[in-house]
Protein backbone atom coordinates (compact mmCIF):
# COMPACT_ATOMS: atom_id res chain seq x y z
CA UNK A 1 0.00 0.00 0.00
CA UNK A 2 1.10 3.29 -0.73
CA UNK A 3 3.13 5.45 2.35
CA UNK A 4 0.50 7.84 4.20
CA UNK A 5 -2.83 5.84 3.11
CA UNK A 6 -4.86 4.72 6.14
CA UNK A 7 -4.82 1.56 6.88
CA UNK A 8 -8.50 1.11 7.39
CA UNK A 9 -11.16 2.08 4.65
CA UNK A 10 -13.28 4.05 7.02
CA UNK A 11 -9.91 6.46 8.28
CA UNK A 12 -9.04 7.26 4.15
CA UNK A 13 -10.94 10.58 3.17
CA UNK A 14 -10.34 10.10 -0.09
CA UNK A 15 -12.27 6.37 -0.01
CA UNK A 16 -15.02 8.40 1.55
CA UNK A 17 -15.58 10.45 -1.23
CA UNK A 18 -15.73 7.48 -3.20
CA UNK A 19 -18.08 5.87 -1.50
CA UNK A 20 -20.11 8.95 -0.98
CA UNK A 21 -20.27 8.96 -4.40
CA UNK A 22 -21.28 5.81 -5.25
CA UNK A 23 -23.80 5.79 -2.49
CA UNK A 24 -25.77 9.11 -3.50
CA UNK A 25 -25.72 7.96 -7.62
CA UNK A 26 -27.29 4.32 -6.45
CA UNK A 27 -29.82 5.95 -4.31
CA UNK A 28 -30.69 8.44 -7.77
CA UNK A 29 -30.11 5.04 -9.76
CA UNK A 30 -32.58 3.17 -7.72
CA UNK A 31 -35.46 5.46 -7.42
CA UNK A 32 -35.45 5.71 -11.09
CA UNK A 33 -35.03 2.16 -12.17
CA UNK A 34 -38.82 2.01 -10.08
CA UNK A 35 -40.29 5.07 -11.36
CA UNK A 36 -38.86 4.73 -15.09
CA UNK A 37 -40.68 1.39 -15.80
CA UNK A 38 -43.49 2.56 -13.60
CA UNK A 39 -43.67 5.44 -15.88
CA UNK A 40 -43.53 4.03 -19.23
CA UNK A 41 -46.43 1.42 -17.62
CA UNK A 42 -48.77 4.66 -16.79
CA UNK A 43 -47.91 6.08 -20.51
CA UNK A 44 -48.09 3.09 -22.37
CA UNK A 45 -50.16 0.57 -20.80
CA UNK A 46 -47.66 -1.93 -22.58
CA UNK A 47 -46.03 -5.32 -21.39
CA UNK A 48 -43.55 -5.20 -23.87
CA UNK A 49 -42.65 -1.49 -23.80
CA UNK A 50 -41.95 -1.94 -20.40
CA UNK A 51 -39.64 -4.70 -20.79
CA UNK A 52 -37.92 -2.49 -23.32
CA UNK A 53 -36.98 -0.40 -20.31
CA UNK A 54 -35.78 -2.54 -18.28
CA UNK A 55 -33.32 -3.60 -21.65
CA UNK A 56 -31.99 -0.27 -22.40
CA UNK A 57 -30.38 -0.44 -18.96
CA UNK A 58 -28.06 -2.89 -20.08
CA UNK A 59 -28.13 -2.50 -24.36
CA UNK A 60 -25.64 0.16 -24.14
CA UNK A 61 -23.08 -1.91 -23.48
CA UNK A 62 -23.26 -3.76 -26.54
CA UNK A 63 -22.31 -0.46 -28.55
CA UNK A 64 -20.40 1.44 -26.09
CA UNK A 65 -18.80 -0.91 -23.36
CA UNK A 66 -15.68 -2.13 -25.56
CA UNK A 67 -14.82 1.51 -26.16
CA UNK A 68 -15.48 3.01 -22.91
CA UNK A 69 -13.49 0.62 -21.25
CA UNK A 70 -10.23 0.96 -23.71
CA UNK A 71 -10.52 5.10 -23.37
CA UNK A 72 -11.25 5.10 -19.86
CA UNK A 73 -7.57 3.05 -20.03
CA UNK A 74 -5.83 5.07 -21.38
CA UNK A 75 -7.52 8.85 -19.80
CA UNK A 76 -7.57 10.12 -16.49
CA UNK A 77 -10.59 8.27 -14.99
CA UNK A 78 -11.28 11.02 -12.26
CA UNK A 79 -12.13 13.68 -15.18
CA UNK A 80 -14.10 10.81 -16.88
CA UNK A 81 -16.07 9.54 -14.02
CA UNK A 82 -16.89 13.41 -13.48
CA UNK A 83 -17.70 14.64 -17.03
CA UNK A 84 -19.93 11.21 -17.27
CA UNK A 85 -21.80 12.28 -13.64
CA UNK A 86 -22.07 15.71 -14.90
CA UNK A 87 -23.40 14.65 -18.48
CA UNK A 88 -25.78 12.19 -17.22
CA UNK A 89 -27.51 14.90 -14.65
CA UNK A 90 -28.41 17.09 -17.62
CA UNK A 91 -29.95 13.92 -19.18
CA UNK A 92 -31.91 12.48 -16.49
CA UNK A 93 -33.12 16.23 -15.48
CA UNK A 94 -34.73 16.29 -18.75
CA UNK A 95 -37.31 14.18 -18.29
CA UNK A 96 -38.83 16.33 -15.20
CA UNK A 97 -38.38 19.43 -17.22
CA UNK A 98 -40.40 18.09 -20.35
CA UNK A 99 -43.51 16.49 -17.79
CA UNK A 100 -43.49 20.29 -16.36
CA UNK A 101 -44.23 21.87 -19.81
CA UNK A 102 -46.57 18.79 -20.70
CA UNK A 103 -44.38 17.55 -23.11
CA UNK A 104 -43.27 14.06 -22.16
CA UNK A 105 -43.30 11.23 -24.51
CA UNK A 106 -42.71 7.48 -24.23
CA UNK A 107 -39.93 8.11 -27.26
CA UNK A 108 -38.03 10.88 -25.10
CA UNK A 109 -38.64 8.28 -21.72
CA UNK A 110 -36.57 5.67 -23.81
CA UNK A 111 -34.08 7.51 -25.61
CA UNK A 112 -33.19 9.30 -22.34
CA UNK A 113 -33.31 5.65 -20.26
CA UNK A 114 -30.47 4.23 -23.53
CA UNK A 115 -28.54 7.66 -23.59
CA UNK A 116 -28.13 7.42 -19.62
CA UNK A 117 -26.36 4.07 -19.48
CA UNK A 118 -23.86 4.70 -22.79
CA UNK A 119 -22.58 7.68 -20.69
CA UNK A 120 -22.84 5.40 -17.87
CA UNK A 121 -20.73 2.97 -19.60
CA UNK A 122 -17.40 5.39 -19.48
CA UNK A 123 -18.00 5.69 -15.01
CA UNK A 124 -18.19 2.37 -15.22
CA UNK A 125 -14.98 1.83 -17.28
CA UNK A 126 -13.28 4.42 -15.03
CA UNK A 127 -14.50 2.94 -12.03
CA UNK A 128 -13.36 -0.38 -12.61
CA UNK A 129 -10.20 0.66 -13.05
CA UNK A 130 -9.81 3.44 -10.22
CA UNK A 131 -10.85 1.77 -7.20
CA UNK A 132 -8.15 -1.23 -7.16
CA UNK A 133 -5.14 1.80 -7.91
CA UNK A 134 -7.21 4.04 -5.17
CA UNK A 135 -7.25 1.23 -2.12
CA UNK A 136 -4.71 -0.91 -3.43
CA UNK A 137 -5.67 -5.09 -4.33
CA UNK A 138 -5.67 -6.13 -0.87
CA UNK A 139 -8.22 -4.04 -0.44
CA UNK A 140 -10.42 -4.47 -3.41
CA UNK A 141 -12.92 -6.86 -1.73
CA UNK A 142 -13.13 -5.38 1.14
CA UNK A 143 -13.78 -1.61 -0.49
CA UNK A 144 -16.23 -3.53 -2.84
CA UNK A 145 -18.14 -5.08 0.18
CA UNK A 146 -18.15 -1.74 1.61
CA UNK A 147 -19.91 -0.39 -1.70
CA UNK A 148 -22.13 -2.99 -2.00
CA UNK A 149 -23.26 -2.93 1.48
CA UNK A 150 -23.88 1.32 1.08
CA UNK A 151 -26.09 -0.01 -2.15
CA UNK A 152 -27.99 -2.87 -0.36
CA UNK A 153 -28.80 -0.59 2.54
CA UNK A 154 -30.32 1.69 0.13
CA UNK A 155 -32.28 -1.05 -1.99
CA UNK A 156 -33.53 -1.52 1.29
CA UNK A 157 -34.94 1.51 2.26
CA UNK A 158 -35.58 3.52 -1.25
CA UNK A 159 -37.62 1.13 -2.66
CA UNK A 160 -40.17 1.01 0.03
CA UNK A 161 -40.19 4.75 0.14
CA UNK A 162 -40.02 5.36 -3.76
CA UNK A 163 -43.49 3.11 -3.60
CA UNK A 164 -45.18 5.43 -1.05
CA UNK A 165 -44.30 8.39 -3.02
CA UNK A 166 -45.60 6.74 -6.46
CA UNK A 167 -48.84 7.11 -4.81
CA UNK A 168 -48.76 10.37 -4.38
CA UNK A 169 -45.86 12.18 -7.17
CA UNK A 170 -45.73 11.31 -10.65
CA UNK A 171 -42.84 8.71 -11.38
CA UNK A 172 -41.31 11.22 -13.71
CA UNK A 173 -41.03 14.12 -11.23
CA UNK A 174 -39.29 11.34 -9.04
CA UNK A 175 -36.13 11.77 -11.59
CA UNK A 176 -35.11 14.81 -10.42
CA UNK A 177 -33.65 12.71 -7.39
CA UNK A 178 -31.92 11.09 -10.19
CA UNK A 179 -30.50 14.00 -11.40
CA UNK A 180 -29.52 15.42 -8.37
CA UNK A 181 -27.83 12.39 -7.57
CA UNK A 182 -25.60 12.58 -10.45
CA UNK A 183 -24.52 16.14 -9.97
CA UNK A 184 -23.73 15.13 -6.25
CA UNK A 185 -21.73 12.32 -7.29
CA UNK A 186 -19.59 14.21 -9.64
CA UNK A 187 -18.86 16.90 -7.15
CA UNK A 188 -17.61 14.14 -4.42
CA UNK A 189 -15.60 12.20 -7.23
CA UNK A 190 -14.31 15.84 -8.14
CA UNK A 191 -12.71 16.13 -4.39
CA UNK A 192 -10.96 13.01 -4.18
CA UNK A 193 -6.99 14.22 -4.14
CA UNK A 194 -5.01 10.56 -4.61
CA UNK A 195 -4.55 9.34 -7.77
CA UNK A 196 -7.08 7.34 -9.56
CA UNK A 197 -4.92 6.37 -12.28
CA UNK A 198 -1.27 5.44 -12.45
CA UNK A 199 1.22 7.11 -15.41
CA UNK A 200 0.14 6.81 -19.09
CA UNK A 201 3.27 7.68 -20.74
CA UNK A 202 4.44 5.80 -23.53
CA UNK A 203 1.14 5.11 -24.77
CA UNK A 204 0.99 5.21 -28.92
CA UNK A 205 -1.57 8.19 -30.01
CA UNK A 206 -5.51 7.74 -30.17
CA UNK A 207 -6.06 5.97 -32.92
CA UNK A 208 -9.17 3.91 -34.32
CA UNK A 209 -6.25 1.01 -34.96
CA UNK A 210 -4.92 1.54 -31.55
CA UNK A 211 -8.13 1.65 -29.98
CA UNK A 212 -9.38 -1.82 -31.67
CA UNK A 213 -5.56 -3.15 -30.41
CA UNK A 214 -6.22 -2.56 -26.86
CA UNK A 215 -9.50 -3.55 -26.51
CA UNK A 216 -8.41 -7.03 -28.44
CA UNK A 217 -5.71 -6.79 -25.50
CA UNK A 218 -8.84 -6.95 -23.09
CA UNK A 219 -10.94 -9.66 -24.73
CA UNK A 220 -7.44 -11.97 -24.87
CA UNK A 221 -7.02 -11.85 -20.78
CA UNK A 222 -10.47 -12.31 -20.32
CA UNK A 223 -10.35 -15.54 -22.36
CA UNK A 224 -7.08 -16.54 -20.69
CA UNK A 225 -7.72 -16.87 -17.70
CA UNK A 226 -9.42 -19.82 -16.68
CA UNK A 227 -11.36 -18.21 -13.52
CA UNK A 228 -11.95 -14.68 -15.55
CA UNK A 229 -13.26 -16.64 -18.42
CA UNK A 230 -15.44 -18.63 -16.38
CA UNK A 231 -16.72 -16.43 -13.99
CA UNK A 232 -18.29 -13.88 -16.60
CA UNK A 233 -19.65 -17.29 -18.57
CA UNK A 234 -21.88 -17.91 -15.56
CA UNK A 235 -22.56 -14.58 -14.96
CA UNK A 236 -23.69 -13.65 -18.43
CA UNK A 237 -26.08 -16.70 -18.20
CA UNK A 238 -27.36 -15.77 -14.31
CA UNK A 239 -28.06 -11.76 -15.77
CA UNK A 240 -29.88 -13.66 -18.70
CA UNK A 241 -32.12 -15.41 -16.63
CA UNK A 242 -31.84 -12.13 -13.90
CA UNK A 243 -32.99 -9.93 -16.83
CA UNK A 244 -35.80 -11.70 -18.06
CA UNK A 245 -37.19 -11.61 -14.49
CA UNK A 246 -37.11 -7.83 -13.89
CA UNK A 247 -38.45 -6.68 -17.18
CA UNK A 248 -41.75 -8.44 -15.42
CA UNK A 249 -41.91 -7.30 -11.86
CA UNK A 250 -43.62 -4.57 -13.01
CA UNK A 251 -46.25 -6.58 -14.60
CA UNK A 252 -45.94 -9.84 -11.72
CA UNK A 253 -46.73 -7.23 -8.44
CA UNK A 254 -49.13 -5.44 -10.42
CA UNK A 255 -51.57 -8.42 -12.15
CA UNK A 256 -50.11 -11.70 -10.26
CA UNK A 257 -49.69 -10.51 -6.81
CA UNK A 258 -52.13 -7.52 -6.72
CA UNK A 259 -49.95 -4.84 -4.85
CA UNK A 260 -50.18 -2.34 -7.78
CA UNK A 261 -47.60 -0.21 -9.20
CA UNK A 262 -47.34 2.17 -6.10
CA UNK A 263 -47.77 2.25 -2.48
CA UNK A 264 -45.52 -0.21 0.73
CA UNK A 265 -46.37 -3.83 -0.56
CA UNK A 266 -44.92 -2.53 -4.20
CA UNK A 267 -42.01 -1.34 -2.21
CA UNK A 268 -41.47 -4.15 -0.03
CA UNK A 269 -41.42 -6.63 -2.45
CA UNK A 270 -39.08 -4.53 -4.32
CA UNK A 271 -36.75 -3.61 -1.84
CA UNK A 272 -36.24 -7.34 -0.09
CA UNK A 273 -34.44 -8.10 -2.84
CA UNK A 274 -31.77 -5.09 -1.22
CA UNK A 275 -31.70 -6.97 1.86
CA UNK A 276 -30.39 -10.26 0.39
CA UNK A 277 -27.72 -7.53 -1.42
CA UNK A 278 -26.98 -6.50 2.00
CA UNK A 279 -26.31 -9.82 3.09
CA UNK A 280 -24.18 -10.94 0.24
CA UNK A 281 -22.24 -7.88 0.61
CA UNK A 282 -21.50 -8.64 4.43
CA UNK A 283 -20.85 -12.55 3.99
CA UNK A 284 -18.00 -11.96 1.03
CA UNK A 285 -15.15 -10.69 2.92
CA UNK A 286 -15.54 -12.98 5.49
CA UNK A 287 -16.15 -15.96 2.85
CA UNK A 288 -12.98 -15.34 1.45
CA UNK A 289 -11.07 -15.55 4.33
CA UNK A 290 -12.54 -19.11 4.69
CA UNK A 291 -13.02 -20.20 0.94
CA UNK A 292 -11.88 -19.07 -2.80
CA UNK A 293 -13.55 -16.79 -5.16
CA UNK A 294 -14.01 -20.04 -6.97
CA UNK A 295 -15.82 -22.09 -4.43
CA UNK A 296 -17.83 -19.08 -3.75
CA UNK A 297 -19.13 -19.00 -7.45
CA UNK A 298 -20.03 -22.78 -7.47
CA UNK A 299 -22.05 -23.01 -4.74
CA UNK A 300 -24.11 -19.39 -4.75
CA UNK A 301 -24.74 -20.32 -8.36
CA UNK A 302 -27.54 -23.53 -7.28
CA UNK A 303 -29.10 -21.23 -5.04
CA UNK A 304 -29.58 -18.55 -6.89
CA UNK A 305 -30.72 -20.82 -10.48
CA UNK A 306 -33.47 -22.70 -7.70
CA UNK A 307 -34.87 -19.37 -6.07
CA UNK A 308 -35.12 -18.11 -9.88
CA UNK A 309 -37.21 -20.27 -10.98
CA UNK A 310 -39.24 -20.55 -7.74
CA UNK A 311 -40.17 -17.41 -6.77
CA UNK A 312 -42.14 -16.10 -9.62
CA UNK A 313 -44.66 -19.22 -8.43
CA UNK A 314 -44.97 -17.95 -4.77
CA UNK A 315 -48.59 -17.51 -3.97
CA UNK A 316 -48.47 -14.46 -2.19
CA UNK A 317 -47.18 -11.03 -1.94
CA UNK A 318 -45.12 -11.97 1.50
CA UNK A 319 -43.77 -15.73 0.44
CA UNK A 320 -42.86 -13.35 -3.01
CA UNK A 321 -40.91 -11.28 -0.85
CA UNK A 322 -38.74 -13.76 1.46
CA UNK A 323 -38.05 -15.65 -2.08
CA UNK A 324 -36.55 -12.76 -3.35
CA UNK A 325 -34.60 -12.01 0.09
CA UNK A 326 -32.64 -15.49 -0.12
CA UNK A 327 -32.46 -15.16 -4.17
CA UNK A 328 -30.65 -11.71 -3.76
CA UNK A 329 -28.26 -13.06 -1.23
CA UNK A 330 -27.27 -15.53 -3.76
CA UNK A 331 -27.35 -13.68 -6.75
CA UNK A 332 -25.76 -10.41 -5.46
CA UNK A 333 -22.63 -12.70 -4.24
CA UNK A 334 -22.08 -13.90 -7.72
CA UNK A 335 -21.57 -11.05 -8.65
CA UNK A 336 -19.64 -9.27 -6.29
CA UNK A 337 -17.30 -11.91 -5.74
CA UNK A 338 -16.62 -11.87 -9.83
CA UNK A 339 -16.52 -8.25 -10.05
CA UNK A 340 -14.03 -8.22 -7.14
CA UNK A 341 -11.74 -11.66 -8.37
CA UNK A 342 -11.52 -9.49 -11.68
CA UNK A 343 -10.04 -6.31 -10.26
CA UNK A 344 -7.08 -8.42 -7.89
CA UNK A 345 -5.92 -10.46 -10.80
CA UNK A 346 -6.06 -7.83 -14.00
CA UNK A 347 -3.09 -5.68 -14.76
CA UNK A 348 -3.54 -2.13 -13.85
CA UNK A 349 -3.23 -1.35 -17.51
CA UNK A 350 -5.80 -3.38 -18.67
CA UNK A 351 -8.08 -3.13 -15.72
CA UNK A 352 -10.94 -0.80 -17.16
CA UNK A 353 -10.79 -3.38 -20.67
CA UNK A 354 -11.26 -6.35 -18.70
CA UNK A 355 -14.09 -5.24 -16.36
CA UNK A 356 -15.90 -3.42 -19.11
CA UNK A 357 -15.92 -6.55 -21.24
CA UNK A 358 -16.88 -8.97 -18.70
CA UNK A 359 -19.98 -6.04 -17.88
CA UNK A 360 -20.80 -6.35 -21.26
CA UNK A 361 -20.64 -9.89 -22.19
CA UNK A 362 -22.90 -10.55 -18.45
CA UNK A 363 -24.75 -7.18 -18.21
CA UNK A 364 -25.22 -6.36 -21.90
CA UNK A 365 -25.37 -9.19 -23.59
CA UNK A 366 -27.25 -11.43 -20.83
CA UNK A 367 -29.10 -9.06 -19.13
CA UNK A 368 -30.22 -7.31 -22.79
CA UNK A 369 -31.43 -10.13 -24.40
CA UNK A 370 -33.15 -11.54 -21.07
CA UNK A 371 -34.97 -8.66 -20.35
CA UNK A 372 -36.05 -8.62 -23.93
CA UNK A 373 -37.12 -12.38 -24.54
CA UNK A 374 -38.65 -11.77 -20.97
CA UNK A 375 -41.19 -9.55 -22.03
CA UNK A 376 -42.00 -11.69 -25.29
CA UNK A 377 -42.59 -14.72 -22.98
CA UNK A 378 -44.50 -12.95 -20.37
CA UNK A 379 -46.60 -11.36 -23.43
CA UNK A 380 -47.33 -14.81 -24.90
CA UNK A 381 -48.14 -16.65 -21.85
CA UNK A 382 -48.14 -14.38 -19.02
CA UNK A 383 -45.64 -12.76 -16.27
CA UNK A 384 -45.73 -15.61 -14.20
CA UNK A 385 -44.86 -18.15 -16.85
CA UNK A 386 -42.42 -16.03 -18.39
CA UNK A 387 -40.81 -15.94 -15.21
CA UNK A 388 -40.55 -19.25 -14.23
CA UNK A 389 -39.06 -19.69 -18.05
CA UNK A 390 -36.65 -17.76 -17.72
CA UNK A 391 -35.56 -18.74 -14.35
CA UNK A 392 -34.90 -22.30 -16.01
CA UNK A 393 -32.34 -20.76 -17.91
CA UNK A 394 -30.01 -20.26 -14.33
CA UNK A 395 -29.66 -23.96 -14.45
CA UNK A 396 -27.62 -23.65 -17.24
CA UNK A 397 -25.13 -21.70 -15.69
CA UNK A 398 -24.55 -23.93 -12.64
CA UNK A 399 -23.75 -26.58 -15.22
CA UNK A 400 -21.15 -24.91 -16.92
CA UNK A 401 -19.55 -23.84 -13.44
CA UNK A 402 -19.63 -27.45 -12.67
CA UNK A 403 -18.17 -28.99 -15.47
CA UNK A 404 -15.69 -25.82 -15.63
CA UNK A 405 -11.90 -25.07 -14.63
CA UNK A 406 -13.37 -23.51 -11.58
CA UNK A 407 -13.52 -27.02 -9.94
CA UNK A 408 -9.72 -27.42 -10.51
CA UNK A 409 -9.16 -23.90 -9.42
CA UNK A 410 -11.05 -24.25 -6.48
CA UNK A 411 -9.71 -27.57 -5.67
CA UNK A 412 -5.72 -26.08 -5.98
CA UNK A 413 -6.74 -22.84 -4.22
CA UNK A 414 -8.20 -25.16 -1.03
CA UNK A 415 -4.67 -27.32 -1.51
CA UNK A 416 -2.63 -24.16 -1.31
CA UNK A 417 -4.51 -22.90 1.61
CA UNK A 418 -3.80 -26.30 3.70
CA UNK A 419 -0.01 -26.21 2.76
CA UNK A 420 -0.06 -22.12 3.75
CA UNK A 421 1.20 -21.46 0.09
CA UNK A 422 -0.37 -18.77 -2.47
CA UNK A 423 -1.98 -20.49 -5.19
CA UNK A 424 -2.63 -18.44 -9.03
CA UNK A 425 -5.58 -19.36 -10.27
CA UNK A 426 -4.99 -18.23 -14.14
Amino acid sequence: MTTGVPERLRDDPDFRRYWLARALSVTGSMVTAIALPVLVYRLSGSTVLTAVVTALESAPYLLTGLFAGALADRWNRRRVMVAADTVNAVLVGSVPVAHLLGLLTVAQVLVVAFTVQAVYTFFDGANFGALPVLVGRARVAQANSAVWTASSLIELFVPPLTGLLLAVLDPASLLTLDALSFAASAFAVRGIVRAMSEARDGRPPLRPRVVLNDIGDGLRYLVRHAGVRTMTLVGSIQSFAGGGFMALIVVWCDRVLHVGTSGLRFGLVWGTWGIGGLIAALSLPRLLKRVSPAAITLYALPVSALLGVLSPLSPHWVVAALALLVWGSAYVLVIVNAVSYRQQVTPENLLGRVNTAGRMLSWGVGWTLGSVVGGVLGNAFGPRTGMVLMGLFGCAGVVVAWTSPLRRIAAGADAGAEAGVDVEAG
